[in-house]
């Protein structure tokens, strides 16, 4: 076998590997084995054919053929071996000769990452301060949710709440077909189609319309969009909310331990607040890691990014298809080409894998890792809290790739807490490291930087990003104090 490298750089090597007949010869004959008794070759019973028999039947290349795939990744892990020669992620292959077997191997190494002087990095914390005004809308928000429904002594207005009759016709086809159905009249409701909404506005109850409603050119659904829908409208019921005056009596609907308006208000302020706080908290991770991201020194193989790329690429577009499109109808109704689209998706890239990289060399650096103990402990914790659990679930949950899942998770929340010890100028490096920083171990738990998540394809997330997959992301929103 020859064995010479093309080009060596810091971040990654290209090996070309030119097998011979030796090489080959042990892999053509577990192809031999794996295909014999699958023939039927006359003169012999299936599987009893002998190997100069099945390769004048088929021929030698059809056996290397089968044989490839486990003769080059095989051979590649041997090669890697005797050139010492750590792949930091696996290999990009590319066959060049087919006989003799010949093929390049792009292999990326580890990425040389320095996070500079990340101990004297020091960020503020967002204070925290919450206004009257602030509580005052949040219980003006809570009065139409405790609110009964009413029979209307108006015209219909938005807000309203409808029941309906519905018929709609595009070409003479009907293609809604509704009876008693309920709506609610808001201006960002496009159902059944959107502009719907303000033909409906004035009516009266009992009152019945036909309209002409042109569907937008955008409309996802291709066999309506740029047509024109035939309405035919009558108005059964028409319900309103009468909001309830802000007093005591209005506090104890609300919930249990509610007796004047003084105390829901002092619970919402403490909602607003923590609220408030979990986002400024969320903030300073975020600032924190772009901040470090930005101080870092950090050189890594094409072929690592181009790997993210693809995976970045790969979660849009499954999160479109579970919004029932298709990757032309979302290109159309954004108005982009595809290589419009996919030069949004480089920075981002980019920055997931800077942000995957520098949370890694800082695990090392802090010596930060998860023990089995911690591991189990988190998963008993869960199955704990849970009622109902079956056989299958628990059996779910404790696998391998349960637990992988967990160290990966329990993994990121540790890394984040150091950063932030680090940028508030808590705690001292020496007292949560160990004398050798843990440089030789895989301290993410995987060596594909490759992030899974479900990214909203029309936005971009700001969540701080991880080692090895996205952390659980805090609540933010607060909650209901009923």
């Amino acid at each position: 076998m020859k064995v010479t490298r093309e080009s060596v750089s810091t971040t990654e090597v290209t090996l070309n590997i030119e097998m011979d007949a030796a090489d080959e010869d042990p892999f053509i004959d577990r192809s031999y084995r794996r295909s014999v008794g699958r023939l039927q070759i006359p003169g012999f019973r299936k599987g009893k054919a002998p190997r100069s028999i099945v390769e004048s039947y088929i021929g030698r290349t059809a056996l290397l053929q089968e044989a490839l795939e486990f003769m080059i990744p095989e051979t590649l892990d041997r090669v890697l071996r005797d050139e010492d020669i750590q792949a930091f992620v696996e290999p990009q292959i590319e066959l060049t000769e087919i006989e003799p077997v010949s093929f390049t191997a792009v292999v990326p190494l580890e990425p040389v990452v320095d996070l500079g002087d990340y101990q004297n990095l020091r960020i503020e914390r967002a204070p925290v301060e919450v206004t009257d005004e602030q509580v005052s809308e949040f219980v003006e928000q809570l009065r139409p949710q405790y609110a009964p429904w009413e029979t209307a002594e108006h015209p219909i207005q938005y807000g309203d709440l409808l029941n309906l009759n519905v018929r709609g016709e595009i070409d003479g086809e009907e293609v809604v077909n509704d009876e008693g159905v309920d709506y609610l009249l808001q201006s960002e409701n496009v159902l059944p189609f959107p502009g719907f909404a303000p033909y409906l506005e004035g009516l009266n109850e009992s009152d019945s319309t036909e309209f002409t409603l042109d569907i937008p050119e955008d409309y996802p659904r291709p066999q309506f969009a740029g047509k024109a829908c035939q309405f035919q409208v009558e108005v059964l019921s028409v319900k309103t909310k009468n909001l309830p005056e802000l007093d005591d009596e209005f506090a104890k609907g609300v919930g249990e331990g509610y007796e004047t308006v003084e105390d829901l208000n002092n619970h919402i302020r403490e909602l607003i607040t923590q609220d408030a706080e979990n986002t400024a908290l969320r903030e300073l991770e975020n600032q924190s890691l772009e901040q470090l991201v930005e101080m870092a020194s950090i050189q890594v193989s094409d072929t690592l990014f181009t790997r993210e790329l693809e995976m970045i690429q790969r979660e849009h577009e499954q999160a479109i298809q579970r919004q029932r499109w298709d990757m032309d109808t979302y290109l159309r109704m954004m108005g982009k080409t595809e290589q419009e689209y996919l030069e949004e998706l480089r920075p981002m890239a980019n920055d997931r894998l800077a942000r995957f990289l520098v949370m890694r060399k800082l695990s090392q650096e802090e010596a930060i890792e998860v023990t089995d103990e911690e591991v189990q402990q988190e998963i008993d914790q869960t199955l704990e809290s849970m009622t109902d659990i079956t056989p299958q679930m628990r059996r779910t949950m404790t696998s391998e790739v349960a637990r992988d899942r967990v160290r990966t998770s329990m993994l990121n929340r540790k890394i984040i807490e150091r950063l932030l010890e680090i940028v508030q100028g808590n705690g001292d490096s020496s007292e949560s490291s160990a004398e050798e920083p843990a440089a030789e171990s895989d301290a993410t738990g995987s060596v594909e930087p490759a992030l899974e998540s479900d990214t909203a394809v029309a936005e971009e997330s700001d969540e701080t990003t991880d080692a090895s997959e996205p952390a659980a992301e805090p609540e933010n929103e607060t909650e209901n104090p009923a």
